[in-house]
């Protein structure tokens, strides 16, 4: 190893330790001989803890990532932009080892050495590697205190867009952590033009979807979305799939607000958002979408909302939403085959 960045690893060495060193070690021979010889193991997801290791205790500290109501994982299954598509790059530092959770040193270095080197592999890799880490409820508290998480939140400006996409996943698992978010929502508004200005379904897009909808769990945050609601239901009606079903999950979190009743009401929305209606539709969109209306139908009703009626102008959420169309489609899906979908329409339709 010669040259300026071997000189780089020597004096990263000097400050990081051996740990830290070995890290490099493996890292730089793996680019020489393949990942193949290193061991290195896939990118553990939160939600791949959850459903069922044996891990237990690691390194004294509990291996249980924090779970519950509506957090996304950004390595769950899920969450994934093609379960089909390959991602090799998918490595983090550790090698499946007793230290697969850091501890609040080896952290440090961590974080350390993702500020200090330029190399696009090293720093995709400890992205991961502290996005795993991020995922357990205790270093989610560490790594903020540590100044963690403007050191993770300045990738998501990099020209690389998998070091991006990784920035936007290790952010989505510190977000779980509410104090977190505090630091987190000043990166809402950047998060939210790279949504909407970066390419239509790509991972870099989903991952900015997954991490706004964690940040929209609370109310706290969300009328930080106020000037992006038209721009998520464009999204919603030219994405594929998996890209409408994250905007739909955000969009039932800002449903549930009244605060933001009248916000989304007032969104520009293209007359094909009624097609979302038609009984062909894939359950997993139909359903959120028929609760998309109930949650909006309810929020107009609680007391004092929206008491002076705002003028809504054609082509707004409001007119899709009260047009007959929109009407006769919940209606006829009193008959679709899905059970599911059969009972929520029994419920929406008195609202209608």
């Amino acid at each position: 190893m010669g040259g300026p960045r071997g000189a780089g690893w020597v004096a990263a060495g000097l400050l990081l330790g051996a740990g830290a060193c070995y890290c490099i070690y493996r890292l730089t021979r793996g680019r020489r001989r393949g990942d193949r010889e290193l061991g290195i193991r896939s990118s553990k997801s939160a939600g791949a803890l959850e459903e069922g290791t044996s891990e237990g205790q690691l390194c004294g500290r509990s291996a249980r990532p924090q779970t519950g109501g509506t957090w996304e994982s950004q390595w769950s299954k899920t969450s994934q932009p093609d379960e089909k598509t390959e991602t090799p790059k998918n490595k983090d530092l550790t090698d499946g080892s007793y230290d697969d959770v850091l501890n609040a040193e080896q952290l440090q270095k961590l974080l350390y050495l993702l500020e200090s080197t330029e190399d696009p592999v090293i720093i995709e890799r400890a992205l991961i590697t502290l996005g795993n880490n991020a995922a357990f409820s205790v270093n989610q508290a560490i790594i903020r205190e540590l100044g963690g998480i403007p050191i993770v939140a300045n990738k998501i400006n990099h020209s690389n867009q998998s070091i991006k996409e990784k920035a936007l996943n290790a952010l989505n698992n510190l977000s779980v952590n509410v104090e977190n978010q505090i630091k987190i929502k000043i990166y809402i508004s950047q998060v939210c033009e790279d949504v909407f200005s970066g390419p239509l379904n790509s991972a870099v897009q989903l991952a900015g979807l997954t991490l706004l909808t964690n940040m929209t769990v609370t109310n706290d945050h969300q009328h930080m979305l106020h000037s992006y609601i038209t721009d998520l239901f464009q999204v919603l009606l030219t994405g594929n799939g998996n890209t409408k079903v994250q905007v739909l999950k955000l969009l039932l979190n800002l449903s549930e607000n009244p605060a933001m009743t009248e916000g989304l009401l007032r969104a520009q929305v293209d007359s094909s958002f009624l097609s979302l209606y038609d009984s062909h539709v894939a359950k997993e969109i139909l359903l959120r979408v028929l609760t998309l209306f109930q949650n909006i139908k309810n929020c107009l009703k609680i007391e004092g909302h929206l008491a002076v009626q705002p003028t809504f102008t054609e082509g707004s959420l409001f007119f899709l939403l009260h047009g007959e169309e929109c009407a006769q489609k919940i209606r006829a899906l009193v008959d679709h085959h899905d059970a599911e979908v059969k009972e929520k329409v029994v419920t929406i339709i008195p609202k209608i």
